[in-house]
């Protein structure tokens, strides 16, 4: 080969290269994410990936949760159904979750229409990158292919009119068992997956959508559950036991991502006691019925989102979201004191009596994050159970029943029938968010 063929070839490369990550003649320290000077982040330097945005949802969305394992395993994706159905019901947003086992988004390109299209989602959530970086160094043309699938996928959806949320991959853990390889080491393949989450960055800025930044939101999450709990807990994986597939911890940061990308505010309501007159009021979605011997009852049409479990364990919800803002951005419900005359006061609400400074409460404290269990955990629980019955259906509906025999004589019976099927579960969700009559009793310590 001739010099002159060569630096035809390294240019071409280079170029592809540079589209791929979003690179530019001259770098800046703003064009990447700011990182701690910890040596677990040498290694990695991520491009700045964008804000949020405004709300993206609409009154009645149709939600479509689409991955590979990840998103089958039905965690991350109950998350974001439940918070969507119990946070913010005057929205009335009913989801399906699509994740295969296995897939990449050239697998999900091929069956799209067939699984999703057909059901119209108005909103769709995407998760690949992890089977696609093949658990290998990142290369060129592997990259271009992930790159060129996964823009089709995203295009598919908007010719539809579908508002795409395009998800990077996850980070992982360790080199899972089954590649039956040592040839790459852990930041190998996070450096090949962070490049994936960079080429996802173009993509959503190429074609007008959203991002949620799962890859580096996870990876500082799992540094700082390593750090918190490592030492009291052995071992403490954000991205699940096998390095791949994320416990609850993981799985609340990963929904916090799609979440937030979705312009979510997380104002779940505020709840204002004024001592002096001896009154009380409430935002939209809760009524004040009474306050009187310091007591306030309210009846709730919107739940905070309850994450309990302890706080070092990967495999808990109330842990992850110690890894990220999660009550902070997501689920505020606010109790707020006007004219405290007591220094010190008790709050209980439930089971459970916290103790608080006037100037706290007059600041507002949150009460979904500060109270484990509360009233909200029975009927919250109710809920994302019946979550996880209609989500389990969907994974049989679509992986079994959509690529039978059945179906390929008769596709619209099939649809027919198991749609018919799949009603009573998704009725069970709206049947079960009922209004909760709870009651906060605002002592002070003398």
């Amino acid at each position: 080969m001739n010099n002159s063929r060569c630096n035809r070839i390294l240019a071409a490369i280079f170029l592809a290269a540079a589209s791929l990550l979003n690179l530019t003649g001259v770098s800046r320290a703003a064009d990447y994410e700011p990182k701690p000077t910890n040596s677990y982040f040498a290694k990695f330097n991520p491009r700045k990936a964008p804000a949020p945005g405004p709300l993206l949802l609409q009154p009645g969305d149709k939600l479509a949760i689409i991955g590979d394992s990840i998103t089958e395993q039905k965690r991350y994706s109950r998350i974001i159904e439940t918070y969507l159905t119990v946070c913010v019901p005057e929205l009335k947003i009913t989801a399906r979750q699509f994740g295969w086992s296995g897939e990449t988004a050239e697998g999900f390109l091929r069956r799209m229409t067939n699984d999703c299209l057909r059901f119209q989602p108005t909103v769709a959530t995407l998760n690949y990158g992890m089977n696609d970086h093949h658990y290998r160094t990142f290369d060129v043309e592997n990259a271009l292919w992930y790159k060129r699938n996964y823009s089709a996928i995203v295009q598919n959806l908007k010719n539809i009119g579908t508002r795409v949320v395009l998800g990077s991959p996850g980070c992982v853990g360790k080199v899972p068992a089954w590649t039956h390889s040592d040839a790459y080491t852990r930041d190998e393949l996070n450096i090949n997956l962070c490049a994936l989450r960079d080429t996802d960055i173009q993509i959503a800025s190429d074609l007008n959508t959203r991002f949620a930044d799962v890859f580096w939101t996870m990876y500082q999450a799992g540094y700082e559950g390593e750090t918190r709990y490592g030492i009291t807990n052995g071992s403490y994986m954000i991205s699940g036991k096998d390095g791949v597939h994320p416990g609850w911890a993981g799985s609340l940061v990963m929904a916090y991502t799609y979440l937030r990308a979705m312009g979510l505010d997380g104002d779940i309501g505020t709840l204002t006691v004024d001592l002096g007159a001896k009154t009380a009021t409430a935002t939209a979605g809760h009524t004040v019925e009474s306050f009187q011997d310091n007591t306030l009852t309210v009846v709730s049409t919107r739940y905070p989102f309850c994450a309990d479990g302890a706080t070092n364990d990967d495999n808990s919800l109330r842990s992850g979201a110690t890894l990220v803002p999660f009550f902070d951005d997501l689920s505020r419900f606010r109790l707020v004191l006007k004219n405290a005359s007591s220094p010190l006061y008790q709050v209980i609400w439930g089971q459970t009596t916290n103790t608080y400074t006037a100037d706290q409460l007059t600041a507002g404290v949150n009460l979904a994050a500060d109270f484990v269990e509360n009233p909200f955990s029975e009927p919250f629980k109710k809920v994302d159970e019946a979550v996880a019955a209609k989500q389990a259906y969907e994974t049989k509906q679509i992986k079994q029943v959509f690529h039978s025999k059945e179906a390929n004589a008769d596709m619209a019976k099939v649809v027919e029938t198991t749609e018919a099927e799949r009603a009573p579960l998704a009725q069970a969700i709206a049947d079960a968010m009922v209004p909760v009559r709870h009651t906060i009793v605002i002592q002070p310590v003398l």
